[in-house]
C-alpha cells in the first residue's frame, strides 16, 4: 500500500511539473506584463506585476500566492499616456520588457527584478524573494504581510530624499532611515539617486528605508563598568545636575532604552528627581566584529558622550520633543574602547535611547531596502532620467504637479508662539512698516480661541473682539497677509465635536482613555478622521464658515502627523488612530498629513476657485506638493547644532520631490540660558538669529518663527547692531531677488524643478560633492554656504567643478573644482555665483505687490553660456493653469560675449509692456561689486521684441 501511494505521489508530481513547464511563464496585459515565478528561494509562487506608466517609469507589484490585488493608491495620481509601446523578449529563464528608454528582467525562478539602460548597462536590480519578502502579520482583525524589498545598485550609488530627518545626513548610503511621522521628522517614501533613478515605495505603514537590518540594544556591544566588570555599564545617578559627584545610587545598566513617553518613569530610580538630577553611565565597550559600529542616539535634555576620553557629543534638546545622533566608532575585535555618557533629563517626560548597528558587509554597502509593516502586497515604481531633475520630474508626473504658491508667499513671513491680541497683531505689523523693513505675512499661532473651546475655531472675543477688522486692516493698510494655526484637534464637549461625534468622524481612543492635554488644568480631545471624505468636507466647511470667511489667506495646519498625543511610539499612536475609514490605522498611519492637506485644498479651490491655496504643514507625504502644502521643520530647538541639521533636513526634503520647504528661523525653543540672557548669552542669541537669518533668505519659504524671546527683529537687535543691519540687508535682497525666485517657482511647477538643490543634482561627475550636507544650490546661479558656529568669521567652503565662481558681494572670481577659506564677517554670509550664470534683480520692495518691476538688473556672469526664463503671471490665483502667463527667455553666449533678451512668449491681464533691463557683466578680469545704486553701464528698453545687447 505504502509503495503504491508513493508512487502515484511520485507520477503526480511529474505530471504537474510538466504542466508547470507546458504553462505560460507570463500574460501579456494592456499596460505591461504579469510574471509567475515559482521561487526555489521559498518553495512558493508569486506573480510579478510589470505596469508601463511611460518610457522611464515602470511599476512594479508583487504578491505571494500569485495574487494580485487592486488597491486604489493614495500617493499616486497619474494618467497613462496611450501613446506608448513596448516589446517582449522572452526565454526559459527569464522574461524582458522593453521600452524606449529602460529594460527591465524577471528571473522566473528567482523573481528577481533588473532594471537597464537600452545598451544593456545596469543599473539596479532587486534581491530574490525569500521568505523575508512576504511575512504574514494581523493588525485589527485583518491579515496582512511584512513587506521587505532589497535593491542592489553600483559601488559609487549615493542617495537622497527620503523626506525630512534630524540626524543631519546628506548621503543615506549605509544608513538607516524610519517612515513614522513625527514632530521635526517627516516620511516621503521616495529616494533618488546620484545616478538618475528613483524608487517611490507606496505603502504608508512604518517603514524602515536604506540599511534596513534592525538596531541592537546597546548591551550587543560587549559592556564592561568602570572597574572592569563584564556585562554593564556602571550608571550613577545624582539629584544635583551641578553636583554629579554626590551620587544618590549607582547601579549596573547593561541596556538604555528610553525612546517615548512614559519610558523613563519605569526605568528611573525610585528616589531619583529628573528634574534637578543628572546621570552619568562609565565604562567600555568592545565588539566582536571589525569595522564601523554606529551608535543610534534619540534623546531630550542635554547630553554629553565622550569615546577614547575626547567629547564627541555635546548637545540640548528641551524634553518634550526628542532630537537625533548617530556616532560612528570603528572597533577592533579584543580593543576596549573608554565610554562615558553624562545626562541631564531635565524631567520625567525626557527621553534618552541608544541602539547599535554593527558594520555592513561589501554586499550590503551598495544595497538598499524598504522595509513595510503592513501591506497586501509590494508596490513600488522604478523611475529613471537623464539627470536627478528629470528623476524628480517622473515623481511629479506620478504624485501630481506643485501648483505654485501666491507670489506674497515668496516674502518674508514673521511668526511668533505666540500673539496673544488682536492688538499685538496690528502692533507689529504697524512697527514693520514704520521701520521700513520688507514683510507680507504675519502668523496667528494656536490659542486664539477661548481656552476650553479647542477646535471651534471660533475666536476668543476677550482678546480678538473684531478679527473681521483686524484681518481688513492687514489687508488694506499694511498690504499684508495673514495666516492662521487650524488643527484637526476637537476638545471633548464643544458643539464642533458633538457634530463630528455624531457623524462619526472623530478618532475616540483618546476620549476613551480619558487623556489630558497640557492647557490650563487639561482637557480631553481627539483628532478628526482624515480619511473620511465626509470628514474632510466637513472640517473645510468649519473653517470656511469661521475663518475662511473673514478674509484668512493661508493655513498653517499644526500637529498634522497626526499629533494626537505627542511622543508616544508607534504602536500607542496606532491605537489612537483605530479605526480609520479606510481600514486599519497601522496600513495607513503614515498618509494622515495627506489627507488632511487634501481637505483643506479642495475646499477651499472649490469655494474660491480664484485665489491659490497655502497651507503650510508640519508632516507631509508623498503627493503633499499636489495640494499647496509646504512642510516646516517643527518645534526645532534654538542651537547651533540644530540649525546645522536642518540644512541638510531641508534639501534632503526638496529632493524627496516635495519642493516647498521652510523652519522656525533661530530654533522654535530656546536653552534656558536664551530665555532670560546675561550679556554673553545676548551677544549668542543675536548673532545666532543673524546667521540663521542669512540661511533662511535662501530656503524657499522665508520665515521666523520661535517661543520667547520674540524673533523679530527690532525685538532681538537695536538698528545700530550688526544683527539688526544684516537681517534688513537680507531681508530687501531677498525682495529684490524675487524675479530670480519667483521665475524658480514657475518653473518648478511646468518643468518639476527643484529651488533648493543638494549639489549631486548640479555637479553629478564631481565625486566631491557627494556627502556635502552643509552647502547647496538656491536656484541654478546661488551656492548658499551658510554659517552654523558661533563667532566663526570664515568658513570652508567646496567649490565645484565647473568654469568657476563668483563671490556674490565682491565679484572676485575663483576656480571650481576646490576648497577654499571663505570670508564671514558678522554680516554676510558667503554665497557665490556659478559662472555662466543670468540673475535678475527687481526693485527694492516693502511687500511683493508694492510695484511691478519695471526695471530690472541682470548680472551676467560670464565664463560660459548662460540662460535664464523670466516668468511673471498675475500672481495670486490659477491663471497660469489656463495659459495666463508670460516667459521672457535670456540667454548669454561665451564666445561672442553677447546677452540676448528673447521674444516674449505669452500673456496675462496687467502685464507689464514695457520695462528697462539694466545688463551688468561680471567677469574674471573685471570684478564688480553687488551694487543697486550705480545702474551706469548698457541698458535696454524692452518692449516685448528679441533685442541683444554686448560686451
Amino acid at each position: 500500500m505504502r509503495l503504491r501511494t508513493l508512487a502515484f505521489t511520485t507520477l503526480f508530481v511529474i505530471l504537474a511539473s510538466h504542466l508547470l513547464a507546458q504553462a505560460p511563464s507570463y500574460k501579456k496585459t494592456s499596460d505591461g506584463i504579469i510574471v509567475y515565478t515559482d521561487s526555489t528561494y521559498t518553495c512558493a509562487s508569486h506573480a510579478i506585476k510589470l505596469e508601463v506608466i511611460s518610457d522611464d517609469i515602470i511599476r512594479v507589484v508583487e504578491a505571494p500566492n500569485k495574487k494580485l490585488v487592486s488597491n486604489p493608491s493614495l500617493i499616486t495620481v497619474y494618467k497613462k499616456d496611450t501613446n506608448l509601446s513596448w516589446n517582449i523578449i522572452s526565454s526559459k529563464d527569464a522574461v524582458i520588457l522593453k521600452t524606449r528608454k529602460i529594460n527591465a528582467h524577471v528571473d522566473l525562478n528567482s523573481g528577481k527584478v533588473s532594471f537597464e539602460k537600452p545598451d544593456g548597462t545596469k543599473i539596479l536590480n532587486t534581491r530574490p524573494i525569500d521568505r523575508s519578502s512576504f511575512q504574514p502579520t494581523v493588525f485589527d482583525g485583518q491579515r496582512f504581510y511584512k513587506l521587505t524589498q532589497i535593491f542592489q545598485t553600483a559601488d559609487d550609488d549615493a542617495w537622497y530624499g527620503l523626506g525630512q530627518h534630524q540626524e543631519g545626513l546628506m548621503n543615506y548610503k549605509g544608513q538607516q532611515v524610519t517612515f513614522f511621522q513625527n514632530n521635526s521628522q517627516v516620511a516621503v517614501p521616495f529616494l533618488v539617486s546620484k545616478n538618475n533613478y528613483g524608487i517611490l515605495w507606496d505603502n504608508y505603514s512604518i517603514t524602515t528605508a536604506g540599511d534596513i537590518r534592525p538596531f541592537h540594544p546597546l548591551h550587543s556591544l560587549l559592556l564592561f563598568s568602570k572597574n572592569g566588570e563584564q556585562g554593564w555599564l556602571t550608571a550613577s545617578y545624582a539629584n544635583d545636575k551641578n553636583k554629579a559627584t554626590d551620587i544618590l545610587i549607582q547601579r549596573p545598566e547593561s541596556d538604555i532604552n528610553m525612546a517615548y513617553l512614559g519610558d523613563s518613569k519605569e526605568q528611573f530610580p525610585a528616589k531619583f528627581t529628573p528634574e534637578k538630577g543628572i546621570v552619568t553611565w562609565e565604562g567600555s565597550l568592545a565588539s566582536g566584529l571589525n569595522g564601523l559600529h554606529q551608535l543610534h542616539f534619540e534623546f531630550g535634555g542635554t547630553l554629553k558622550v565622550w569615546v577614547k576620553g575626547k567629547l564627541v557629543l555635546d548637545q540640548w534638546r528641551k524634553p518634550w520633543n526628542p532630537a537625533f545622533a548617530i556616532i560612528p566608532i570603528d572597533f577592533v575585535v579584543g580593543e576596549k574602547i573608554p565610554f562615558r555618557i553624562e545626562w541631564t533629563p531635565e524631567g520625567i517626560e525626557s527621553y534618552l535611547s541608544i541602539k547599535c548597528q554593527e558594520p555592513l558587509t561589501k554586499e550590503q554597502e551598495n544595497s538598499f531596502g524598504f522595509s513595510s509593516e503592513a501591506g497586501k502586497q509590494i508596490d513600488y515604481y522604478f523611475v529613471y532620467g537623464e539627470n536627478m531633475d528629470s528623476v524628480i520630474s517622473g515623481y511629479r508626473y506620478l504624485t501630481g504637479k506643485a501648483p505654485i504658491m501666491p507670489k506674497w508667499a515668496f516674502g518674508f513671513w514673521q511668526s511668533r508662539e505666540r500673539y496673544k491680541t488682536e492688538k499685538e497683531i496690528l502692533s507689529t505689523m504697524d512697527e514693520f512698516r514704520k521701520r521700513k523693513i520688507p514683510i507680507d505675512n504675519i502668523v496667528l499661532d494656536w490659542n486664539y480661541w477661548r481656552e476650553a473651546e479647542w477646535g471651534s475655531q471660533d475666536f476668543d472675543e476677550t482678546r480678538f473682539p473684531s478679527p473681521d477688522s483686524m484681518i481688513s486692516v492687514l489687508h488694506n493698510k499694511y498690504k499684508a497677509h495673514i495666516m492662521i494655526s487650524v488643527w484637526p484637534k476637537f476638545y471633548e464637549g464643544i458643539p464642533a465635536y458633538n457634530k463630528f461625534d455624531k457623524n462619526g468622524w472623530l478618532y475616540k481612543r483618546n476620549i476613551a482613555d480619558k487623556q489630558k492635554d497640557w492647557i490650563g488644568k487639561g482637557y480631553v480631545s481627539t483628532f478628526y478622521d482624515a480619511f473620511n471624505a465626509n470628514a474632510r468636507k466637513g472640517f473645510w466647511n468649519l473653517i470656511d464658515k469661521k475663518l475662511y470667511s473673514k478674509g484668512i489667506d493661508a493655513w498653517w495646519m499644526d500637529a498634522s502627523e497626526p499629533d494626537i498625543l505627542s511622543n508616544v511610539g508607534p504602536n500607542r499612536r496606532k491605537l489612537e488612530m483605530t479605526p480609520t475609514a479606510l481600514g486599519s490605522s497601522a496600513e495607513y498611519l503614515n498618509a494622515y498629513p495627506l489627507e488632511n492637506a487634501r481637505g483643506i485644498y479642495e475646499g477651499q479651490r472649490s469655494t474660491n476657485p480664484n485665489q491659490r491655496v497655502f497651507l503650510l504643514t508640519r508632516s507631509g507625504f508623498a503627493g503633499s506638493q499636489r495640494y499647496a502644502a509646504a512642510i516646516w521643520s517643527g518645534d526645532i530647538g534654538s542651537t547651533w547644532d540644530d540649525m546645522r541639521k536642518q540644512i541638510t533636513a531641508g534639501v534632503n526634503f526638496s529632493m524627496s520631490g516635495v519642493p516647498y520647504w521652510t523652519m522656525d528661523i533661530g530654533g522654535f525653543v530656546v536653552p534656558a540660558k536664551f530665555e532670560n540672557p546675561d550679556a554673553a548669552s545676548l551677544a549668542e542669541w543675536r548673532e545666532l538669529i543673524t546667521r540663521w537669518s542669512q540661511f533662511g533668505a535662501f530656503v524657499p519659504l522665508f520665515r521666523s518663527h520661535g517661543q520667547f524671546p520674540y524673533r523679530e527683529i527690532f525685538n532681538v537687535a537695536t538698528e545700530n547692531s550688526p544683527a539688526y543691519k544684516s537681517f534688513i540687508y537680507y531681508d530687501q535682497l531677498r525682495y529684490r531677488l524675487l524675479p530670480y525666485i519667483y521665475s524658480l517657482a514657475g518653473a518648478t511647477y511646468f518643468n518639476n524643478y527643484t529651488i533648493m538643490r543638494g549639489l549631486a543634482m548640479d555637479f553629478p561627475k564631481d565625486t566631491a560633492v557627494l556627502n556635502i550636507g552643509d552647502q547647496y544650490m538656491f536656484g541654478p546661479a546661488l551656492l548658499i554656504n551658510p554659517v552654523s558656529i558661533y563667532k566663526a568669521r570664515s568658513r570652508s567652503v567646496y567649490l565645484p567643478q565647473c568654469a568657476g565662481w563668483y563671490d556674490l558681494y565682491s565679484g572676485k572670481w575663483f576656480a571650481g573644482g576646490q576648497n577654499i577659506v571663505a570670508d564671514a564677517p558678522y554680516e554676510r554670509m558667503p554665497i557665490f555665483v556659478k559662472a555662466g550664470s543670468i540673475i535678475p534683480f527687481g526693485p527694492v520692495l516693502q511687500y511683493t505687490s508694492e510695484k511691478k518691476a519695471d526695471t530690472i538688473t541682470l548680472n551676467v556672469y560670464t565664463g560660459a553660456d548662460a540662460s535664464f526664463n523670466l516668468y511673471e503671471d498675475e500672481g495670486t490665483n490659477y491663471n497660469y493653469e489656463k495659459g495666463a502667463y508670460s516667459i521672457i527667455p535670456i540667454r548669454y553666449n561665451e564666445s561672442t560675449k553677447t546677452v540676448t533678451v528673447g521674444n516674449r512668449v505669452g500673456e496675462f491681464k496687467g502685464m507689464l509692456l514695457k520695462r528697462i533691463f539694466y545688463i551688468r557683466f561680471i567677469n574674471p578680469d573685471h570684478p564688480k561689486v553687488l551694487d543697486f545704486n550705480n545702474n551706469a553701464g548698457a541698458y535696454i528698453i524692452y518692449k516685448g521684441k528679441k533685442m541683444g545687447i554686448k560686451n
